[in-house]
């Protein structure tokens, strides 16, 4: 089912990073600036902007870890109508493909740079890379192609996303 979506913070040279949001059944990435830093009062407005650029229809959950850069996840689920839930303790499987696209971004992301720098457009034009890429576990069709097919099934105008 779609709409369901994992997240996590990818942590670059501190006090940086970036947050991933990462659709379960699509792959689908959207990468979110946080130039303001990683404490909650900058992450979840952040969070805000980037899920109400999803169709409501596509914003069914997130699963979170339990970082306190989350702390205002009621006000995110008011303003957005997604539920936040968080994983257990130490059980970063619960949140497996999150996990395994932070891995792929990497790649990208240095652990040692200033994630400050990275402006959206060019997160955006990163998950577009990422979400261009074909993959096994989808058929080798594209997390893009799969999270349009999930747009069109949900009766949403696709110009949205």
């Amino acid at each position: 089912m779609s709409g369901h979506w994992e997240g996590d913070l990818v942590i670059g040279r501190r006090p940086s990073a970036v947050a991933s949001l990462v659709e379960r059944s699509s792959r689908y990435l959207l990468l979110v600036a946080l130039p303001d830093g990683l404490k909650a009062k900058a992450v979840q407005p952040a969070l805000r902007d980037a899920l109400q650029r999803v169709p409501a229809e596509l914003r069914r959950s997130l699963a979170w870890d339990r970082g306190r850069e989350l702390a205002a996840h009621a006000q995110l689920t008011a303003e957005t109508g997604c539920p936040v839930y968080f994983c257990d303790p130490k059980s970063p499987w619960q949140r497996g493909t999150n996990e395994n696209t932070n891995r792929l971004l990497r790649q990208y992301l240095a652990r040692s740079e200033d994630l400050r720098r990275r402006d959206q457009l060019a997160l955006d034009e990163l998950a577009a890379r990422l979400n261009d890429r074909p993959r096994r576990v989808l058929g080798w069709r594209t997390p893009a192609e799969v999270f349009a097919e999930a747009v069109t099934a949900a009766g949403v105008d696709a110009q949205t996303t």
